[in-house]
């Protein structure tokens, strides 16, 4: 028994994030108390696997070798081998809610994606990641509560949006710590800079116009991802979506005007505050 956690242990480099250091909500209290366990499973697992894909001290095999062990697991694929935990809470999860693991193994896609891509060509490239890293996860939360898969076509805009709001707001860290740049190679280039732009203590001007343009392509997915709100069923869920569009519009307005290499731009209370009441109006007059 002490074996196998050890081995189960050994596939886990835990950064001690968790829910309270995330932008958005995580299986808050808005939705609906059972399907509460379920949301922060498949939390755990995107955070424990993002986590090794993040690990500056493993090597690109090592991640990959540690991310495939952990989708082995959620597919029941194990053989009698170590199973992390996050992993056999996740499969429980699906099994009682009867859910397969096709948004598990997406997010795991995207972080085996992490271990070896560090650049991305142009926007498309980046919204291709983004399918993988953040889409399945709305899809994951809608599934779960019995949404209309109609309903994706508002929320993948959304975490996608959402996913670039975070690329923004790490672009320094993610440059210095991993060498990785979510920001796109030809929109560096028609700005006359590279990738080492980012080292420094302030955005040029050249490099803001980058990170400007990457706002207005959030601008352009939270058009459609303002409808999820309105398209949802659960009065629940309706009014933690219309939460998370307001503070992802938020969280845009601030990085419009902060610098994120000179300082962290991020949310606050008050923010969250306005947000949450804002979402709760919103979502009384949509979910059933």
């Amino acid at each position: 028994m002490a074996d196998t956690a050890a081995r189960t242990k050994t596939l886990e480099t835990p950064s001690g994030k968790w829910s309270g250091d995330e932008n958005f909500p995580v299986g808050s209290w808005l939705l609906p108390a059972r399907l509460r366990p379920h949301v922060a499973a498949y939390y755990a697992i995107a955070r424990t696997t993002d986590d090794i894909a993040d690990n500056p001290d493993l090597s690109p095999e090592e991640k990959l070798r540690r991310l495939d062990a952990f989708e082995a697991a959620v597919k029941g694929e194990t053989a009698g081998g170590a199973i992390p935990a996050s992993a056999e809470r996740m499969r429980e999860s699906l099994a009682a809610t009867g859910l397969g693991p096709r948004h598990v193994i997406d997010i795991v896609a995207a972080f085996k994606q992490d271990a070896t891509k560090l650049r991305y060509a142009d926007w498309d490239d980046l919204m291709g990641y983004c399918m993988l890293s953040a889409s399945p996860v709305g899809r994951y939360v809608l599934d779960l509560h019995g949404e209309d898969r109609s309903t994706w076509r508002a929320s993948d805009p959304l975490c996608n949006a959402l996913q670039v709001l975070n690329h923004l707001q790490d672009c320094r860290d993610d440059y210095r710590a991993l060498d990785r740049v979510y920001l796109p190679e030809l929109w560096l280039q028609e700005a006359g800079i590279g990738v080492e732009a980012l080292d420094a203590d302030r955005s040029s001007d050249a490099l803001r116009s980058v990170l400007d343009r990457m706002l207005d392509g959030v601008d352009d997915l939270m058009v459609q991802a303002r409808t999820l709100p309105g398209v949802v069923r659960n009065r629940r869920l309706a009014m933690e979506t219309a939460t998370i569009v307001r503070l992802a519009d938020r969280l845009s307005v601030l990085l419009r005007a902060g610098d994120p290499l000179a300082t962290r731009v991020a949310l606050n209370r008050w923010d969250f505050a306005r947000a949450g009441i804002g979402g709760i109006v919103g979502g009384l007059l949509f979910g059933r």
